[in-house]
């Protein structure tokens, strides 16, 4: 299954990039979300080899998900691997600057089952697909408001 998301940020691609790549941002986010985030790489580094334990509730059951950073492409690419006991996947951030102050981010999130139950769990986001798209849709337009300075709109 791949969700795609891309938003035009007013920010240029440097300052994307590096809000992108914000790591501990990003875990203090997911942990206000319920997840629990154990950073794997000693000392914390940006850029390759990166890497990290998430577990979180999903779909009532609690997935474990390691995460790392195998491409690093600053300011342009980042490129995560996706691991868990019955799914293998990826992430993929690509940026564009499409002048010196607008930046296109476009992020690509494929996920594919390695076993019967990570199947049937694929098919059951299948079926929600419009709702998680929206979902990301969103995430990815507060994000993008975040950099640019600019007050969440609601709903």
């Amino acid at each position: 299954m791949k969700i795609v998301a891309k938003e035009d940020i007013e920010a240029p691609i440097a300052d994307v990039f590096d809000r992108v790549t914000d790591f501990r941002s990003f875990e203090r986010s997911a942990i206000r979300r319920g997840a629990e985030v154990t950073r794997k790489d000693r000392p914390a580094v940006t850029g390759v080899g990166a890497a990290w334990d998430v577990r979180f509730d999903l779909r009532g059951k609690r997935r474990d998900i390691g995460l790392e950073v195998t491409e690093f492409d600053a300011p342009e690419r980042m490129v995560m691997k996706l691991r868990s006991e019955g799914m293998k996947g990826g992430v993929l951030v690509d940026l564009v600057a499409l002048s010196r102050t607008r930046t296109r981010i476009r992020i690509e999130t494929e996920i594919k089952p390695k076993t019967l139950s990570a199947r049937l769990l694929i098919q059951s986001l299948r079926l929600a697909r419009g709702t998680i798209e929206k979902r990301v849709a969103e995430r990815m337009a507060e994000f993008a408001a975040s950099i640019e300075g600019k007050p969440r709109s609601p709903g």
